[in-house]
């Protein structure tokens, strides 16, 4: 809690901001500590504080986290990252020290971990990676004292794909990956669906077979899923098919990929705006690698009309892929045309 308050206090000012941006990213910090077994009622929490944090507080803590975890697969995360910092640093800072009974004091901290969860999302869609981490990683000791299994997984789960996607594929990211799915035994279907899928993802790059495993289970679990609305009670179905190309793209079979790309960009909703973009440009990519220029130039058209609305460290990645793997095909008349139009995103 003390860590919580003094990154998001540090986020609101700009000076010491930039030096949190300027950290290193570490992947001895994916250590984190096991989750508690629940409890039997432990007596009150008090603290001096007068006010108190009820279900009020709990279910404006879970508002707010549907609003942002909209708001940024709509707009970017960079928009949004001072205000959820501003949110937890002032109102839950002071939820998590109000006088409670311990049944709300988990439930407040369980609301503040899923947050935070989402700041260090938001951080690592920004391009501040260590800070990222930090934010994960206290996220997870949120959910661990909260005694909360599911998002303590989905923690973990968060952890170890954010350092996936910064290109580690380490035995250290494999194990945070492995620790996310063993937590599920004791949740939802969806979160165990979650978890599977990107076990599956990272497997990929140490044990096909155990990584096709992963993946039948993570689409079995996903199958039996209940559809409850949420950032954290809901997978949908597309990210679900590009965690399937993904783990299939690294496995050599590139067009497997590209359908489950293709078929994951047929199920993104309206509200899934950042990651139907990313998709889109993971879809250019497949076809390219597969000799089909015209076809991945229709993609990446598409997410090229998206990038003036959105701002991400991953968009811009993509961008970079972009011009990169287009460059040899710099003289054909579609492929220059592209390129000029991405000159003005840098």
């Amino acid at each position: 809690m003390r860590r919580l308050s003094a990154l998001t206090r540090a986020e609101l000012d700009p000076t010491r901001r930039l030096l949190l941006n300027a950290g290193m990213y570490s992947l001895a910090a994916l250590a984190v500590p096991e989750a508690r077994q629940p409890q039997s009622e432990p007596p009150p929490v008090t603290t001096r504080e007068p006010s108190q944090a009820g279900r009020a507080e709990t279910e404006q803590m879970q508002t707010m986290a549907r609003v942002f975890a909209e708001a940024a697969q709509l707009h970017g995360p960079d928009h949004l990252r001072t205000a959820l910092a501003a949110y937890l640093a002032h109102d839950v800072s002071g939820y998590l020290q109000a006088s409670a009974t311990a049944s709300q004091h988990r439930r407040a901290l369980s609301g503040a971990a899923q947050l935070t969860l989402l700041l260090g999302t938001m951080c690592a869609g920004s391009g501040a990676d260590a800070l990222a981490q930090h934010y994960h990683r206290t996220a997870a000791q949120l959910a661990a004292e909260a005694e909360d299994t599911a998002t303590y997984a989905i923690a973990l789960r968060t952890m170890s794909a954010h350092a996936h996607d910064l290109g580690h594929h380490t035995p250290a990211v494999l194990n945070l990956a492995e620790r996310a799915a063993a937590v599920t035994r004791h949740t939802a279907p969806i979160i165990a669906a979650y978890a599977q899928a990107h076990l599956a993802v990272v497997q990929a790059h140490h044990n096909k077979h155990a990584a096709l495993t992963a993946l039948t289970t993570a689409e079995r679990l996903h199958g039996l899923a209940d559809a409850v609305p949420g950032p954290f009670t809901h997978y949908p179905a597309g990210a679900l098919h590009y965690q399937r190309a993904q783990t299939l793209a690294t496995l050599g079979d590139r067009a497997g990929a590209s359908g489950a790309l293709t078929a994951s960009l047929r199920l993104r909703g309206p509200g899934e705006r950042h990651a139907r973009t990313l998709t889109q440009a993971r879809l250019a990519e497949s076809l390219l690698a597969q000799g089909h220029l015209e076809a991945g130039l229709t993609h990446w058209q598409a997410f090229l009309d998206e990038c003036p609305s959105l701002r991400s460290a991953p968009v811009t990645r993509r961008l970079d892929a972009m011009r990169r793997l287009l460059q040899p095909h710099s003289q054909h008349r579609a492929t220059a045309q592209l390129l000029t139009d991405a000159a003005i995103f840098r």
